[in-house]
């Protein structure tokens, strides 16, 4: 029996409310198990993860990540994606790495602000303009139709170039003073040191931070993580995995009790935004678990 490849045209089939219904779903179900791998050489990483959902199946994910290869016009990130049965565990499906990276990142950060950040928010500031940005400009667009959008890169030509291609996309080059106007700043960096500054943050604000893969990166201060409540995708991926968390923590800014709760609260009712006026913060971790849970959902769709 062949098995199918899915390619990028099955996002014809595919939407982002939906696919966030699915990981809300996903995590009604048995916690999943899952295990990461990280190889280093420099500033390059391979990434491994592996999930297993009682229900849903297996999946493994390898990652390569080679900042440098933007100088030679090439993707920074690459990889492949193996979907198994949860019956017999024979293969599934084989998903394209960027089809299922794209809608995992971008629809984990969504389903965070769907819940976290102001149902009113109008104004939608992205920080980066690459590949990943690109992608949180449709799935926020999904969820806050009408929302004004503006983009902010250290390469302010790239963020005119994707501001051209998104209708009413502004270009910014004042990132303090986007900051401080936006009312969700989503973050898609590849930044070591914080590009995010918690005394720009102001009351009613939701900060979603991505870039942030290595236990040497963070793109938010610590002044951003003390005035924010703080909420993860999953703690097992990120407390002790990304320096977003792992620096403040390890040097007493915050402690474990400030991660407020992850998507496996969700039935608890923790994971929500408690007043208008609360900052609140998300590290998107990104694990296998949502590779999981999306490459179930992207094959149910084109099935």
């Amino acid at each position: 029996m062949s098995v199918p490849f899915i390619g990028p045209e099955a996002e014809a089939r595919l939407d982002w409310l939906g696919l966030c219904d699915a990981i809300m779903a996903g995590h009604a179900r048995p916690r999943a198990e899952i295990a990461d791998s990280f190889l280093y050489r420099g500033a390059d990483t391979l990434l491994s993860r592996a999930a297993w959902i009682d229900g849903l199946g297996q999946l493994v994910k390898t990652a390569t990540i080679f900042p440098g290869n933007a100088a030679h016009g090439k993707p920074a990130v690459n990889g492949s994606a193996a979907l198994y049965s949860d019956t017999d565990g024979t293969l599934a499906a084989i998903v394209d790495f960027h089809l299922l990276t794209k809608w995992k990142t971008a629809g984990d950060s969504l389903c965070a602000a769907r819940m976290l950040a102001r149902k009113d928010s109008a104004r939608i500031l992205i920080v980066g303009a690459g590949t990943v940005a690109a992608s949180l400009f449709q799935a926020y667009g999904a969820a806050f139709p009408g929302a004004r959008f503006q983009i902010w890169n250290r390469t302010q030509v790239s963020a005119a170039r994707m501001a051209a291609v998104f209708p009413g996309a502004e270009a910014v080059t004042d990132l303090e003073g986007a900051v401080r106007s936006a009312d969700i700043i989503t973050c898609a960096t590849m930044a070591t040191d914080p590009v995010i500054k918690g005394a720009w943050l102001r009351p009613g604000q939701h900060l979603d931070l991505i870039g942030a893969y290595r236990p040497d990166m963070r793109e938010a201060d610590d002044t951003a993580l003390t005035r924010a409540r703080i909420f993860v995708d999953s703690r097992a991926t990120t407390i002790g995995h990304i320096g977003e968390l792992k620096i403040p923590l390890a040097h007493g800014v915050i402690g474990v009790g400030d991660v407020l709760a992850d998507y496996y609260d969700l039935e608890s009712g923790a994971f929500v935004r408690q007043s208008e006026e609360e900052i609140t913060l998300f590290k998107n971790g990104g694990g296998a678990h949502l590779d999981l849970m999306t490459a179930r959902y992207v094959l149910d769709r084109v099935g």
